[in-house]
């Protein structure tokens, strides 16, 4: 994680530079070597093009896939990143780095992308108990209770339809979710807390995982080539955590994941439904926060 903002954040010590003091019995104090200082940071902005996908940006500016997904999630409830964006969209970070040394790709204390005439800005921050997430401007955690995507896709090979030809079938009938398009054995995560309803196989789905959420929250995670170890029916998985691989079990023309969400048991577009949110930030904290994403704001305005 990066630790740039709790270094913003912590309150100093005046005990951080006091040589340590090695005691052995019988021998007199001696002092211990001083451990090496942290190398200075210095901000950095950077920016990147968008020629493809987000991700593609992404691992342009050096980022790994578990802070692409972070922010995936971060910009979910602002912009849909596989179809809003456009070629000649921009992804501008700032990061701290080590003066004179080589670049620490850790996670940007804040990324603006650009979507035509518009922006998004996400901020770093590290509460008091050390954990560091992303927030809008307004103080708002942008990392939701619920996921809106359950695996890191290429395409939406189907989209979700009240009425469509099914191409196995041949027949008119509903589809009840999207069809995520991804290279076998891609995880697959759980978009939500939730206790396992079901996991095996059925017609059609193929090997299948359907979860309860929280109310009045379901989802079907299908087509999978193969389950997580320790998932099983009447256990409970967590937000974010691997359920299983993308396949193309049952009626599949090609792999991919089948993905539902259903609200009252009834199916919505996963594209689109609203989805619980998280906290706000309150009081120091929010004091805190606004000062720092101010400064880094104007630092991505350049």
């Amino acid at each position: 994680m990066c630790n740039s903002l709790n270094r913003a954040h912590a309150p100093s010590s005046s005990k951080e530079d006091a040589p340590a003091v090695s005691l052995k019995q019988g021998a007199s104090p001696a002092l211990a070597p001083p451990a090496p200082k942290p190398p200075e940071l210095a901000r950095a902005a950077e920016s990147a093009t968008v020629d493809q996908t987000f991700s593609q940006a992404a691992q342009s500016l050096g980022m790994d896939q578990g802070t692409i997904a972070t922010l995936t999630d971060a910009f979910a409830g602002k912009v849909d990143l596989h179809r809003d964006l456009r070629k000649g969209d921009t992804l501008s970070v700032i990061y701290d780095r080590p003066q004179g040394g080589a670049a620490a790709h850790d996670e940007p204390l804040a990324v603006r992308l650009t979507t035509g005439s518009s922006s998004h800005d996400v901020f770093l921050y590290r509460d008091p108990q050390g954990e560091a997430r992303y927030y809008s401007k307004d103080g708002k955690s942008t990392r939701p209770a619920f996921s809106r995507y359950p695996v890191a896709f290429t395409r939406v090979s189907s989209d979700f339809s009240l009425r469509r030809l099914d191409p196995v079938t041949h027949r008119w009938q509903s589809h009840d979710g999207v069809d995520l398009a991804a290279p076998i054995g891609t995880p697959v995560h759980a978009t939500a807390q939730g206790k396992v309803k079901f996991v095996g196989r059925q017609t059609g789905y193929g090997k299948v995982i359907m979860l309860e959420n929280p109310p009045p929250y379901s989802t079907v995670y299908a087509h999978l080539s193969r389950f997580a170890k320790g998932v099983r029916k009447g256990g409970t998985v967590e937000r974010g955590q691997v359920i299983g691989y993308v396949g193309e079990t049952g009626w599949a023309t090609g792999p991919h994941l089948h993905y539902e969400v259903h609200v009252d048991d009834v199916a919505m577009d996963p594209l689109t439904v609203d989805l619980p949110g998280d906290d706000r930030l309150r009081g120091e904290e929010r004091q805190r926060f606004a000062k720092e994403a101010e400064s880094l704001s104007a630092a991505l305005s350049g």
